[in-house]
């Protein structure tokens, strides 16, 4: 068991994105708005944003949600900056989107958060991917997964989080290490599915093409708080209000408990004896085609969530000398799917193989059955 606290270095950073108001504006008086706030005339940017957001413009509706977020140009209201955050995500803004998985998260409705924590886990976000993967370690709201927790927490890691970091150790000393190799290679194939992702939503943005909400939206009474003209005061966790703990597995203001369960010894398969069988005369075997490979040992090749994936890298390399004539083998483990070739006579063959793969920039790892 071990205690990991994400406080300090993610309050950090939600305060900085807080800072980071959207500077392309739709309408000239948006712009102004963000003219104003930077000049630090907080009122009058909000001002200048109340008539685009009723009008639907996204980022001025994200910016009112900052303000009202921060508590300048206007009273803290942490209702009110969720009410106008969601009506920014709905209409396809992503910081918003995110912003609001994180205060949703915050304030304990983590069956709300988790579809726009996904989303955000999904684009890249290290915050979100750090609260998806302790979620997908404990089992919390969403399924256990180890191998997709690993993944997660390794993004996270690397993009620098530091509460990721100590998350990852954790993981080490608990996850097998296959399935840590399996994580690893799930990593990579998460990290291409979100550049694809962003090199799209930058493309619609050139176009000027409106973007879809970036997450299911749900309903809820929040979202008709801006029309409220008594609301009150919001409790702002870390503020002095009342803040009870949130545990998800992770949360913004108390220490992360991460409890793996006990390990379960799983005893190795023993093959039953092949039985014999006598026959007078039996018929000769017909021969193996020359390229059929027979053996025990097998190359795997990758992880991956999405099939068409592990068919797209099996058109790349089957044709190679060390896979040609190899049987291709698909192993389903938990949420992802392990491509592998078999029929490698010894592990010096195996090693032979993906030495090979790995000059030509493939991923390769011997394993036997």
């Amino acid at each position: 068991m071990a205690r990991t606290t994400f406080a300090a270095g993610l309050k950090v950073a939600l305060m900085a994105s807080g800072l980071l108001l959207a500077a392309t504006p739709a309408l000239a008086d948006v712009k102004t708005g963000v003219d104003a706030w930077s000049r630090g005339d907080h009122a009058l940017a909000v001002k200048e944003w109340m008539g685009p957001a009723a009008s639907g413009d996204p980022d001025a509706q994200f910016n009112l949600g900052q303000a009202h977020k921060l508590g300048r140009g206007v009273p803290q209201d942490i209702k009110r900056a969720e009410a106008w955050y969601r009506k920014a995500a709905s209409n396809g803004h992503i910081k918003a989107a995110d912003t609001l998985g994180l205060l949703l998260f915050q304030d304990g409705r983590k069956t709300d958060a988790v579809p726009f924590l996904q989303a955000s886990a999904e684009r890249g976000d290290p915050r979100a991917q750090y609260i998806m993967g302790i979620a997908h370690f404990n089992g919390d709201i969403v399924g256990k997964d180890w191998i997709r927790a690993y993944a997660l927490m390794s993004r996270a890691s690397a993009a620098g989080l530091e509460q990721a970091t100590r998350g990852l150790a954790t993981m080490d000393g608990t996850i097998p290490l296959e399935q840590r190799q399996l994580g690893i290679s799930l990593a990579g194939e998460l990290e291409q599915r979100a550049k694809a992702a962003q090199a799209q939503q930058f493309a619609a943005v050139d176009l000027g093409v409106k973007a879809s909400p970036t997450a299911p939206m749900r309903t809820a009474s929040a979202t008709a708080a801006i029309e409220s003209a008594e609301l009150p005061p919001s409790t702002v966790p870390g503020s002095g209000g009342a803040s009870g703990p949130v545990t998800a597995g992770a949360d913004f203001a108390n220490p992360v408990v991460m409890t793996p369960p006990k390990r379960v010894a799983v005893p190795t398969p023993v093959p039953p004896k092949p039985v014999a069988v006598a026959i007078a005369k039996p018929a000769p075997k017909p021969a193996a085609p020359a390229s059929a490979a027979k053996g025990n040992w097998r190359v795997q090749l990758g992880a991956f969530g999405v099939k068409s994936n592990a068919d797209g890298l099996w058109a790349k390399v089957r044709n190679r000398p060390e896979i040609a004539g190899h049987t291709r083998i698909d192993l389903p483990t938990g949420s992802v799917t392990r491509l592998l070739a078999g029929g490698y006579a010894s592990q010096a063959d195996a090693n032979k193989a993906c030495a090979a793969l790995k000059s030509g920039g493939f991923s390769c790892l011997p394993v036997q059955p």
